[in-house]
């Protein structure tokens, strides 16, 4: 049971620092193209890692963690006030480079299929 509340809530997180990150003006985040890969709690939900991403590549994904680490106490207090959580987590911003590796893979893929039609 346990394994499904750590799931939810994570998911529930992941929603609300989309949400968040949309409304950000800082320029490092603002107007970049960034995904939330995934988030991870911790079983007593007191720390949280969230993977960023961006599809410019992993500099535009480490440039809008720097902003997203500067806007942690904002981002916290609308997760706070939106999920209502006993105990809001602590949020370490860490950038992945998922979104640029899938991207490289599927232009591969598409390269080979291009490659068997002729």
């Amino acid at each position: 049971m346990a394994g499904y509340r750590s799931d939810r809530v994570s998911e529930d997180i992941r929603r609300e620092i989309i949400a968040v990150i949309r409304e950000l003006k800082d320029p490092r985040v603002k107007d970049k193209m960034l995904t939330v890969v995934r988030v991870e709690v911790s079983s007593d939900v007191s720390y949280a890692k969230v993977y960023v991403s961006a599809l410019e590549g992993i500099e535009t994904a480490k440039k809008a963690v720097e902003g997203l680490t500067s806007a942690t106490g904002l981002i916290r207090r609308e997760i706070g006030s939106k999920l209502r959580l006993r105990k809001t987590p602590e949020i370490k911003f860490i950038a992945d480079d998922s979104v640029e590796k899938g991207i490289n893979l599927f232009r591969q893929l598409e390269a080979s299929k291009g490659d068997s039609n002729e």
